[in-house]
């Protein structure tokens, strides 16, 4: 990096620096800060599109308020590059998103200035209204501020929060919209279409920056002011609004990439007390021409070419797990009309964009509101339909009661599939799918099923669509094995039942998922050390194949276990229990993630850092062979 490229931003390592510059040169801050980011983020990828739409609004907070004693609260993360760079990490940023380095999300024990950590959509305003009761139940005196995008508005979380925080009049609370018109695709349902009404709404956008003008000096005025704004507003856009029925005073909205607009609105609203919010428009990959014009593709695009926008692709390899999901579910639709697809705002992440293509009135993308996708899609199937509600596994934890109670206590044939199960690398600890098997194994006539390869997950989908009754299918992030599974028959796969896919006599190998891929690989070494190895696919997380499990308790003393999920209370640790219940006293290891958080890095990296790798599996048959 050429020194001289980044004049003022290599000036600045706090907001206390920050606050030094005049807001003329703060505007070149942002261009920098923007620039940075861009080319940070071309060889070290991460999320860009949003970040970039966040530049001014962050620069603008950390300008006007005083943090950390004052809080921002940032929803999901995403829109936090700039937060991160303007707090001191400017540096660490070169190794965000990788083993050992800074987190791609919010994090207390990171930062000072991150308040709460994120992740997860829809939890800021929850979070800052505790955090600005507590302030007042102390005594203390400061700001707190939630930021939230339009698309995680969307969530119910949000709106519980709106309405607890809406009650309490006296707290001093700060919610910041940031309207873009994207989650990570484009933004859907009632609240969008809302939003943009206010937002063209001419007469009353002309009239409140007039208003503006001539009172964003006078606070106390303003104020006054405030006491009939309501009426002003009823007159101007024909409805009352929506967050000012919720008690809280809306301002806006306002050009989320004009500083001076921003520094003003954000410095009028500090002196006024009680729960209000600021609508903020932003472009998301504000300021970089090829994230403009394709703000989805480039939320996350990959490593690529700064001044040319082209991407760089990653070598050729299988098809993605989640490409398998969208063209079997598109194939599954065209041959049974029962068939509908359901998914939280991730259309385009799990390829069910490919069915919405064809069918779009047959895919639902329901916004940012996992336990509404469950219950939604529990509906559907009450009313004779077969949906497949497709949600990250990391989600799919805010839909568990959903689950339990519309669902599996009904015994409604919904086929959810789980997608980013296991260790997802660099998103981190906030994304990883490690507790989906241990939560949903308990439930009652619950079937769950892990694919081992590609046809695994194409002939289980098939599966499920005539099972009749609830139906879990967790598979990874990332490419497949290169096994052969286009345009082939379908075939059904008997539920509990697995397979044995490599035979041995000295060590039994149980794996579910594509774990069963470096046993595989790991039973090939051992077999040139003298080793053999037996490799069992168990296929069903729920229930378990007991045949096949007496067969490896009779013949083998030395067991393995291996599943991409946590051993307490997992796969592993039911295999044990099975094999003590049945008189079975074999030499047993469990690999998995233990108990403890795993943070961020490549999938390899943390494959072989919970010692599950091919290499682990290996060291651990090993070590067996040694007792």
């Amino acid at each position: 990096m050429q020194a001289d490229k980044y004049i003022l931003l290599n000036k600045i390592d706090s907001p206390e620096d920050l606050k030094r510059l005049s807001e003329d040169e703060l505007r070149t801050y942002c261009d920098e800060l923007r620039r940075y980011i861009i080319e940070e983020c071309s060889v070290n990828p991460g999320h860009l599109a949003s970040s970039l739409g966040a530049v001014e609004l962050s620069s603008a907070l950390h300008y006007v308020f005083d943090t950390p004693h004052d809080k921002i609260v940032w929803d999901v993360g995403h829109q936090t590059y700039p937060h991160k760079i303007i707090t001191g990490r400017r540096e660490a940023f070169h190794h965000k998103r990788q083993l050992g380095g800074i987190s791609g999300f919010p994090r207390m024990e990171e930062s000072r200035y991150d308040a709460f950590g994120g992740g997860h959509a829809s939890v800021s305003i929850s979070a800052a209204f505790g955090m600005a009761k507590a302030a007042e139940l102390r005594g203390e005196h400061h700001s707190v501020v939630a930021v939230i995008g339009d698309g995680s508005m969307t969530g119910g979380l949000a709106f519980e929060g709106l309405n607890n925080a809406g009650a309490c009049r006296d707290t001093n609370l700060l919610v910041i919209l940031n309207d873009n018109n994207m989650a990570i695709d484009q933004a859907t349902g009632a609240l969008k279409n809302y939003l943009l009404k206010i937002s063209t709404s001419v007469h009353y956008n002309r009239f409140k920056q007039r208003l503006w003008g001539i009172l964003s000096h006078t606070p106390r005025l303003l104020r006054l002011c405030q006491k009939t704004g309501n009426a002003v507003k009823q007159g101007l856009l024909n409805k009352s609004n929506l967050f000012e029925s919720l008690n809280f005073r809306y301002f806006g909205p306002v050009d989320g990439h004009n500083i001076e607009e921003l520094v003003r609105t954000l410095r009028a609203l500090k002196d006024i007390p009680g729960p209000k919010l600021l609508h903020v428009l932003t472009v998301k990959g504000k300021g970089y021409n090829p994230a403009e014009q394709d703000k989805c593709t480039w939320h996350a695009p990959g490593r690529f070419n700064p001044q040319t926008g082209e991407r760089i692709a990653s070598k050729g390899g299988a098809d993605r797990y989640q490409d398998v999901f969208g063209i079997t579910l598109l194939e599954l639709a065209r041959t049974d009309e029962r068939v509908v697809g359901v998914t939280p705002a991730m259309p385009t992440g799990c390829s069910m964009n490919i069915m919405m293509r064809e069918m779009p009135d047959r895919c639902f993308d329901v916004g940012i509101a996992e336990g509404h996708a469950v219950t939604f899609s529990a509906g559907l199937a009450a009313a004779g339909m077969v949906p497949f509600c497709n949600i990250y596994s990391t989600f799919m934890q805010r839909a568990y009661d959903n689950v339990i109670h519309d669902v599996a206590i009904q015994k409604l044939p919904v086929v959810m599939c789980l997608d980013r199960g296991g260790l997802v690398g660099e998103d981190g600890v906030t994304h990883h799918g490690l507790f989906d098997m241990v939560a949903f194994a308990a439930l009652p006539d619950m079937i769950i099923a892990a694919p081992m390869n590609e046809r695994e997950l194409r002939n289980m989908m098939y599966t499920a669509l005539h099972a009749g009754c609830p139906y879990m299918i967790r598979y990874p992030r990332g490419n497949g094995e290169g096994v052969e599974w286009r345009g082939r028959e379908f075939e059904e796969i008997v539920t509990g039942v697995g397979r044995c896919v490599r035979e041995g006599d000295d060590v039994a190998v149980l794996t579910v998922g594509t774990m069963g891929n470096f046993a595989l690989r790991a039973a090939d070494r051992a077999l040139k050390e003298g080793i053999g190895v037996a490799c069992y696919d168990l296929r069903f997380v729920k229930p378990l194949d007991e045949e096949l499990l007496d067969e490896v308790g009779r013949r083998f003393r030395r067991v393995v276990t291996v599943e991409d999920g946590a051993v307490r209370g997992g796969v592993g640790e039911a295999v044990s229990a099975w094999f003590a219940r049945h008189g079975y006293r074999p030499e047993i290891r469990n690999l998995g993630v233990g108990d403890e958080w795993i943070h961020h890095g490549t999938p390899g990296e943390l494959y072989a850092l919970c010692g599950y790798d091919e290499e682990g599996i290996l060291e651990t048959v090993r070590s067996l062979m040694k007792k």
